[in-house]
């Protein structure tokens, strides 16, 4: 007999992203006949979602030319987390993956806490992937994850970026790969039921001090009650959509920027004001970041402000920007520098 559906579904979904890392390991024109087999990490919390993504590996790394290992992340915020990513790191060492690594961090308070230890974690996974010279993380989102992150970027009104959500594979070098983004979160832990892997529940996603916290366990079945089933894959549909839009439209950006700068590489206001203003913000937003506001503090209202200087022009001064980023609008260009 086969194995249980969930079982199959998650393994599946990880083969698939298994065998496009192994192609492009394979087509990669640096690789050589006698470079090691990729490692691919998971990162693991020890819930469901990052359980069953662990146990999926370490069953189709068996049958590939790759190797499997895991990183589990202690963010130090509630009382025994070190003993638990000493537990976590020895349930994927007993599952098969090797090297396993608990990393300990230490989160700031920009953003917001859940933002500055999403920060946190992604440093550590990016040091961990260099230390061993992993081709790819994987990371347990789900479907699910999917919706909740086109909810939140709806209500920050940060434009169709935001709603797309989080991309299958994501980071400068398609480092992080998400198999799990097609699967609802039931199917995972039926998964993790089935295979009886033991999980753990973090408690700080039932607390409503908590954003995410407050959307999933409020908002959605609110969202569920008054518009019917269904409303998780529809935000998934509209996830994938609008990828699709804001590729296209970043790609655009990205040709009309040097055709919106003079010889000396600053930007014309004049030229700037003749691109369409989902292109002109775009231009702006690439510009602001060239010169060092961090992408992740860097929100619609803010390249609004800058999109003024150009649209709106009345005298006003310079704009304050994360990262301590200025604007301004000087002899009929657009200075953006480090204040």
């Amino acid at each position: 007999m086969g194995p249980h559906p969930a079982v199959a579904a998650i393994r599946l979904a990880v083969r698939r992203v298994l065998h496009d890392v192994l192609t492009e390991h394979q087509t990669n024109p640096t690789t050589t006949p006698d470079a090691p087999t990729p490692l691919v990490l998971v990162a693991c919390s020890g819930g469901a979602d990052s359980m069953a993504l662990a146990s999926a590996l370490a069953f189709e790394a068996r049958k590939l030319p790759v190797r499997a290992g895991g990183i589990t992340v202690d963010h130090g915020l509630q009382d025994g987390s070190d003993s638990r990513a000493t537990e976590v790191a020895g349930r994927m060492t007993a599952l098969g993956l090797t090297p396993v690594e608990a990393v300990t961090v230490t989160v700031g308070r920009e953003g917001g806490p859940e933002a500055a230890a999403r920060d946190a974690r992604y440093a550590a996974l990016d040091a961990a992937a260099a230390r061993h010279g992993a081709t790819a993380v994987l990371l347990g989102h789900t479907r699910d994850d999917q919706a909740e992150t086109v909810l939140l970027g709806l209500a920050r009104g940060s434009g169709i970026r935001s709603l797309s959500g989080m991309a299958a594979v994501s980071g400068a070098t398609r480092r992080y790969r998400r198999p799990f983004l097609q699967l609802d979160r039931q199917t995972v832990r039926k998964a993790c039921i089935a295979q009886e892997l033991a999980v753990w529940d973090d408690p700080h996603n039932s607390d409503p001090a908590y954003t995410r916290s407050r959307l999933r366990h409020e908002g959605l079945p609110a969202l569920e009650k008054a518009l019917g089933k269904g409303v998780v894959e529809a935000l998934a549909r509209t996830a994938q959509l609008s990828r699709d839009d804001a590729d296209a439209l970043d790609t655009w950006a990205a040709d009309a920027e040097t055709a919106v700068r003079d010889e000396a590489g600053a930007l014309e206001c004049a030229k700037l004001f003749g691109l369409p203003p989902a292109v002109r913000r775009r231009v702006l937003r690439r510009a602001v970041i060239a010169e060092g506001a961090p992408a992740g503090s860097l929100f619609a209202r803010h390249i609004e402000e800058v999109d003024r200087l150009i649209t709106g022009w009345r005298g006003q001064g310079a704009i304050n920007l994360p990262g301590r980023v200025e604007a301004r609008r000087q002899g009929g260009r657009l200075v953006i520098r480090q204040g």
